[in-house]
């Protein structure tokens, strides 16, 4: 039985991936009288004198909600809300197992962005922070952008940010094994979504000489017209060099590929054409812009994937449990860049100078380690920054 059959078949058992557990005691009269009526009305009136006091007196300093759309689910596109559910409830089974992270599913029976940002602005009194997840590109710009003003909570989009912040652990590492320095490398980026896109402007933050970006229609070019704000935002600061064509001429002469795009799109003559020690990452899944072994084949000094049977895989379940961890543990309004870039750091610090090689540049996504270093991180962080309350 493949992987899909044997996953539905214990679906069917589970009968759903998560279940409430209850804090308070409910077996006697006195026990009711306590968790519910009348006493807790006293709990009420001091929330309603000081509205602080809800992530004292409640678990809302330890729930997220995990919010979508259905319109952009793994590799399945537009599928609507009630097929995205299985994903929402396994990511908050990962915010629970990872970060001891009450999650909630909220799956959404709407595409419009103005009634998305309404409803999920309306529902954050009750949550500590917002997970925005498979929302379809452009809209999942505006739709985090809208809450991130609205909002007094961190919002983060995952797929946008969390990958941004694994890829960039994993590029602090790579470079360390082939010994080059960021501020004078070149990163050909193939696939301009909402993942493409973040990746960019995490890679510029974290100091990259230079960052190329191809869409489907070739190589974004600066003084160019595009509709998609993404795109638009991608051409006002990137490829300096300004190369244009297609993502062959993007990938020759540059120290790291990066794919979040389409299966079978890079060839082994492309990678031979990029520079010295060239650095791989093809993330598409289930099946990647170029394989491990032909990366390898054709001259690759480091290769990361996204799957879970080879080495390096660059997953998200590295980065949100500890990323939202330490912003739940300050009551963090936001999850702001400093905060980014110290969770890319601390990922990659787990990877000792002994450790580290051309098969090891990222610790394994069930590290035990990983949500604690990056919480701390993160928190830290957004002390420093200013965006924690406490």
């Amino acid at each position: 039985m493949d992987v899909y059959e044997k996953s539905l078949e214990k679906h069917y058992e589970w009968a759903g991936k998560m279940e409430t557990k209850l804090r308070a005691p409910v077996e006697t009269l006195d026990d009711l009288a306590l968790c519910y009526t009348p006493g807790v009305s006293r709990a009420c009136t001091v929330i309603a004198e000081d509205k602080s006091k809800v992530y004292e007196l409640t678990n809302r300093h330890n729930t997220v909600a995990v919010v979508t759309d259905g319109t952009a689910v793994l590799g399945l596109g537009d599928i609507g809300p009630e097929a995205a559910m299985p994903v929402m409830e396994g990511k908050c089974a990962l915010f629970k197992k990872f970060g001891n992270i009450d999650a909630t599913p909220v799956c959404l029976c709407t595409k419009d962005t103005d009634e998305i940002v309404r409803t999920v602005a309306a529902i954050s009194t009750s949550y500590g922070g917002i997970n925005l997840e498979d929302i379809s590109a452009p809209r999942c710009f505006e739709v985090e952008r809208r809450l991130k003003e609205l909002c007094d909570i961190p919002v983060f989009h995952d797929d946008q940010h969390g990958t941004a912040i694994v890829a960039g652990a994993a590029l602090i590492n790579a470079l360390r094994v082939v010994g080059k320095d960021i501020k004078n490398i070149r990163v050909a980026i193939n696939g301009a979504g909402s993942a493409g896109v973040a990746i960019a402007k995490f890679f510029k933050e974290l100091g990259a000489g230079d960052v190329v970006c191809v869409c489907r229609k070739g190589v974004i070019v600066a003084n160019e017209h595009y509709e998609n704000a993404g795109h638009a935002e991608l051409a006002g600061f990137t490829n300096k060099s300004g190369i244009r064509g297609t993502l062959a001429d993007a990938i020759r002469g540059a120290d790291v590929f990066l794919g979040v795009s389409v299966p079978n799109v890079v060839t082994g003559d492309m990678i031979k054409s990029m520079g010295k020690n060239p650095i791989v990452f093809p993330l598409a899944n289930p099946v990647p812009e170029i394989t491990r072994a032909d990366a390898l084949a054709a001259g690759a000094a480091v290769v990361g994937t996204g799957a879970s049977n080879q080495p390096n895989q660059i997953n998200n379940v590295l980065i949100f449990p500890g990323i939202f961890r330490g912003a739940l543990d300050c009551r963090a309004r936001d999850i702001n860049g400093a905060m980014k870039r110290a969770a890319a750091t601390a990922l990659a610090s787990l990877v000792s100078d002994k450790e580290l090689c051309a098969d090891y540049i990222i610790p394994n996504p069930l590290d035990k380690r990983v949500a604690g270093t990056v919480a701390d991180a993160v928190a830290r962080a957004a002390r420093e920054s200013g965006a924690a309350r406490i």
